[in-house]
Formats: C-alpha cells, structure tokens, sequence
C-alpha cells in the first residue's frame, strides 16, 4: 500500500506560500479592465467622426476618462467596510447638493441641475446615481432579508426623497434611472413577488393622474412624439427621424467610417452626445452594433457574477445594482434613439462625450472592483 502512497518533495513554507497578482494587491479586476479598455477605446474611435472629425473633443474626452480610470482604480483600493459605512454620509452630502441646485444652481435650456464651484460645474444627480443605491443597500444589509414590509416603507423613502428634488429640476428621466437604482436593490434583497406586482399595479393606476398633474407640457409631447413622430417632422419629431433614418440607412455593413451623411450633413442633432449610436448605425451597420453590444453584454455578465461571488450580502446587493442600473443605461439610450423610448437625455455610457457621468460610471466600477477582490466579508 505503501508503494501506491505519493508524497510531494520537501518544501520550505516560505517556498509554497504564493506571492499575490499585481492586480490582486491593487484590487483590480482584470477581465472587467480589459472589457472597459475596450468598450472605451471603441466608444473615442466612434466619437471621432460622431464629433465632425474633430480631434479636440476626442482628446477632451480622453481626458475624462484617464481621470475616470484614476478614480476608479482609487476607489478599488477602498475596503468594502469603509464604503458602506461612508455610504448615508455621502448620501446627506448628495441631499444637500440636490438641495442647493435649487437655490442657487446654474441653468441651462429651461433646467437647473448644475452647481458651479471655482469654476468647475457638475451634476449632483450624476452622484445620487452612485450614491443612493449603496445606501439603500447599507441600510438593508443590517436587517433581516428578504426585507420586511417596514424595512421597504424605509427604503422607498430614501428612494423618493432625492428622486422627487431631482424631479423639481425638473429632470424625469434621470429621476427615474435614479429610483429605479434603489429599487433594484430591493430587488436583489429579495422582496417577495407580491410586492413587485402591487407596485406594478400601482405603477399602472397613477399613470393617468401623473399624466395630467405631474407631467410638464414639453414631457407630454416627448411621449406623444415617441407614439407619432411624423405628426411634427421639421419640429418635435425631427431628432426621432433622423436617428430612425441613419440607423435605417446603415444596413448590415454600413457606408464606412466618417462616409455617415445624417451626422456629418448635421441632419442628425447632438451626434456625439445622446445620439451617438445613430452614428455607429450608420457608418458601421448592425454588425458594428453587435460588437457594441456584444461588449456591453459581456461587462453585465461579468457584473452579475462578481454580485453572484460576493461576500457579503451589502456586497451582493450594491453589485446587483449597479450592473442592473448600468443596463437600463444602454437599454434606454438605444431605444430612445430607435424611437421605442422618448427622448430623455440619457447618453450611451461610455461611449457618448461627457465627463461626469463618465467618472461616475468608472466610479462604479471601481466599486464593483472592491467587491470582487474583497477577502472577506463586510462585518455585520
């Protein structure tokens, strides 16, 4: 028996014990790194000719992104304990940006949703983007999951506060990606069915109420231009049907890099912004738009499974949310841009120019970061 017996050679402990990856020691992970470098070095390619070919708004956003990169690298190096117990702090501080927008921020085309300081103006609804579903995730990560009907109450009131500032902007479409961050994760906490249902009920029978109290007269018409763009073809509908036109026109192949006529003929508004992705239809067909996608479906799946792999249920549910929150990104974009969606404003992430929600995305990431290389699990 002994003859069948293999033992390994002498070792020193020193000799067996592994040194850590360079990525490992900086909390990186590789597989979702390279997908960004991708998606990033694609979205400056497409931005190029989106732009008229103009190389200073590829080099400013290249920019955006190595600031992007270096905060999200930095956030990556902060434990998963600190981030959710920063978490309802930086949540107040959200608040209170959200809260000093209304008095004394800076307006543009009819809406107040910047607060210039030193010069430099941001967004705060970009952040609340961030922030909210951590600390919904923080609260609930201490109470008893599936959450109790109290512990919902709760969390939709975390929701609804910065959602309705948001929405004094006024700003809709961003008030609703933002809602919809904190409720996915409750959803990802595991509220049982019956609730989903009842809010989707809910849903339906305040739509008509907030048709005719809330909603403004220039969101109405962004709905029913959505149902009938050809109604208003050289007013409302306009951007639809171009963006329809240059998505049509590009076929399987497309007509080639810079050779796109409704961009670069300016029939095609805002096409390095919200309607970048009529530009990559045009100029690089459907197949250009699955490789997009195909990039975009490959970073979600790598989201959920560091979600499915996480340590801690704080963890598990702020990765849920922001993967799921970066999916109605893409999902809105395309199909506000297809016309299956009223235009909102949401900018196809990573690829449209901008800067902050550029580094707000990237921020997200890196906390995604933090969760997959977290080596245990966030205390109770």
């Amino acid at each position: 028996m002994a003859d069948y017996l293999r033992q390994m050679p002498h070792q020193g402990s020193a000799d067996l014990a592994r040194r850590p990856s360079a990525a490992s020691r900086f909390h990186i992970d590789i597989p979702l790194l390279l997908l960004l470098l991708v998606l990033t070095v694609y979205g400056l390619f497409v931005l190029y000719s989106g732009s008229g070919k103009d190389m200073g708004a590829v080099v400013r956003q290249g920019r955006y992104f190595l600031l992007a990169y270096a905060i999200m690298i930095g956030v990556a190096q902060v434990s998963l304990a600190r981030i959710m117990r920063w978490a309802p702090w930086l949540y107040l501080l959200g608040l209170a940006t959200l809260v000093a927008v209304m008095l004394v921020g800076v307006g543009a085309k009819g809406a107040q949703r910047w607060l210039s300081i030193g010069g430099f103006r941001f967004q705060p609804s970009e952040i609340m983007k961030l922030v909210l579903p951590l600390t919904v995730a923080w609260y609930l990560a201490d109470r008893t999951l599936p959450p109790r009907f109290v512990h919902i109450m709760v969390a939709l009131g975390l929701v609804g506060i910065p959602a309705a500032l948001i929405l004094q902007q006024p700003d809709l479409g961003t008030a609703l990606l933002i809602a919809a961050s904190g409720l996915f994760v409750l959803f990802m906490a595991g509220m049982g069915w019956g609730y989903i249902f009842g809010a989707v009920v809910l849903a339906g029978a305040s739509a008509w109420p907030a048709w005719m109290f809330v909603l403004k007269d220039y969101q109405k018409q962004r709905i029913l231009t959505m149902l009938d763009p050809e109604s208003d073809k050289l007013g409302a509908g306009w951007n639809i049907i171009q963006s329809k036109t240059a998505i049509g026109s590009g076929g399987w192949e497309g007509k080639g890099w810079m050779n796109g006529t409704q961009s670069h003929l300016d029939f095609l508004p805002e096409s390095h912004t919200d309607f970048i992705i009529a530009v990559l239809s045009e100029e690089f067909g459907l197949r250009g738009v699955l490789v997009l996608m195909t990039i975009y479906l490959l970073i979600l799946l790598r989201g959920f499974w560091i979600g499915i792999r996480a340590r801690s249920s704080f963890g598990r549910m702020a990765a849920g949310s922001l993967t799921l929150t970066f999916f109605v990104y893409v999902f809105v974009n395309m199909g506000m841009v297809a016309g299956l969606l009223p235009v909102v404003g949401v900018p196809l992430p990573l690829v449209s120019a901008g800067g902050t929600s550029v580094v707000t995305l990237m921020a997200g990431f890196g906390i995604l970061m933090a969760i997959s290389t977290e080596k245990s699990a966030v205390p109770r």
